[in-house]
């Protein structure tokens, strides 16, 4: 009997446990094999979405992202995550290593932030064990990194509330507190709020962050680069959708950083119908603070007798973001709204009918 024939021997008669244990050293205790230790630090490193995301953020800052977007969406039980940068960018031979453990490009910098150690070489390693699906879908040394991310929350959980956005709270020693439940808009707050002097943040859905990469791109590439193209890895990842000449070529170019859309909502995009996403810390300074004082004139909530009375930008807020969820619901049922949404309060509720129709 050879070797190998005796090693495959004892593998089926002893099972998993001997691939998983180096020595046994008696009275109850054995020496783990490195591969059984890893998988175990992955467990415990990854138990939510909110973990996943706030590695993969970190994972951008340190290649020296200045632009960070995050698309994220659920459906049924799958939470996909598509992070794109303008950092250092990956060489196309280590796509597949910087999953693997203990494989790290920061050999000197490792370092200790708000999150803990960073810099271990375990960071996509146990992403990667505790999602369904991890992969580079993109990346080019010096023009970014385009990283995708999906997992079964039925396995993985993650936050049951995943709308509320984050508000700051006066404490009592003069000071300011975040609240609000630690879901995925809370991990990104907070990382937008740590980093704000060097990198800002951008989150929404697939399409949201596909329009606002969009901009960015009409924003800083030259006439000349949109219009005649330019060669593959030219061109910053965040920019590159700014070079798709029609719908189907931007469907395609959305789709190679991972980020499905449809011809509809790509046409709407080039069109300029929906709007970029502003980034964290403006969405903070907008949205996160309890109002100074009390509105007067037409922006004073009031109530007269027993029925409330909406100002009219609190309405035209309203309807902006029902557009904003109804969008990828729409695109998954194949509608289409017809004209804005109708709101009306009462003293009991508030209404928000959306007139729609199936695309033809």
């Amino acid at each position: 009997m050879t070797d190998d024939s005796l090693t495959d021997f004892i593998d089926d008669v002893c099972g998993t446990s001997r691939l998983r244990v180096e020595a046994d050293l008696g009275d109850g205790f054995v020496r783990l094999r490195s591969s059984e230790a890893e998988r175990r630090q992955a467990a415990q490193d990854i138990r939510s979405s909110e973990d996943i995301v706030i590695e993969l953020l970190r994972n951008s800052r340190d290649a020296g992202a200045r632009h960070l977007f995050l698309a994220t969406q659920k459906s049924g039980s799958v939470r996909t995550l598509v992070v794109i940068d303008d950092g250092v960018g990956i060489p196309a031979a280590q796509h597949q290593r910087i999953f693997e453990p203990r494989v790290t490009s920061k050999l000197d910098t490792s370092h200790m932030d708000k999150w803990g150690m960073h810099g271990r070489g375990m960071a996509l390693y146990s992403i990667s064990v505790n999602a369904t699906a991890a992969s580079v879908r993109s990346s080019f040394p010096g023009q970014g990194t385009a990283l995708a991310v999906e997992t079964d929350t039925s396995a993985l959980g993650e936050k049951t509330d995943q709308s509320t956005f984050p508000t700051f709270e006066l404490t009592g020693n003069k000071t300011w507190a975040m609240r609000g439940p630690k879901n995925i808009l809370r991990t990104c707050a907070e990382f937008a709020l740590e980093h704000r002097d060097q990198c800002s943040l951008f989150v929404g859905s697939p399409t949201e962050v596909a329009a606002s990469l969009y901009a960015l791109g009409v924003a800083t590439l030259s006439p000349v680069t949109r219009a005649f193209g330019a060669a593959e890895g030219e061109v910053s990842l965040v920019k590159s959708l700014a070079l798709a000449s029609d719908p189907d070529d931007f469907c395609r170019r959305a789709e190679s950083l991972g980020l499905a859309l449809s011809t509809r909502s790509a046409r709407r995009i080039l069109d300029g119908a929906i709007e970029p996403v502003p980034s964290m810390a403006d969405r903070l300074a907008e949205e996160a603070f309890p109002a100074r004082s009390p509105r007067t004139g037409a922006h004073r909530r009031q109530r007269t007798g027993k029925r409330l009375h909406l100002a009219a930008d609190d309405v035209a807020e309203i309807r902006q973001g029902v557009s904003r969820l109804l969008e990828p619901v729409a695109e998954r049922y194949y509608l289409e709204a017809v004209g804005e949404a109708d709101v009306s309060a009462t003293s009991e509720a508030i209404r928000i009918t959306v007139p729609i129709r199936t695309m033809g």
